[in-house]
């Protein structure tokens, strides 16, 4: 086992889409996702599957005027990457945020498949 091994390739495209996301720039977003990407609610719902669906499920959400993810920290092995967020969003509700656990396998520099588990959101009082 090599303690050395670089994981940087892996936590590029994770840390390029969260920056995307912010900005709420959609085709910077899609440039981190593979064609065929699958995007799942934790454990195995899939939500969206290839890039189109994904892109057309963050259209909507980057209308949303409070939209954004803070990383709170950062784990790679391999070509695993699971990043712990707290996002900020704009629920039916009302503004709030939410615990986020996501988990991203990158296959040739892009994120291949996406599990996220969210918390229960906390509404801005």
């Amino acid at each position: 086992m090599n303690a050395n091994v670089d994981t940087s390739d892996a936590t590029r495209p994770v840390q390029g889409q969260l920056e995307a996301y912010n900005a709420r720039d959609i085709d910077a977003f899609m440039r981190f996702w593979a064609d065929d990407c699958q995007y799942y609610a934790f454990p195995d719902q899939l939500l969206a599957n290839g890039a189109a669906e994904i892109r057309a499920r963050h259209i909507v959400r980057f209308q949303e005027p409070d939209l954004q993810g803070k990383l709170l920290k950062r784990m790679a092995v391999g070509t695993m990457v699971v990043d712990q967020e707290t996002v900020t969003r704009t629920f039916p509700e009302g503004p709030g945020e939410v615990d986020v656990l996501a988990i991203y396998e990158i296959n040739n520099g892009k994120i291949a498949k996406a599990w996220f588990k969210m918390g229960e959101p906390r509404l801005f009082v």
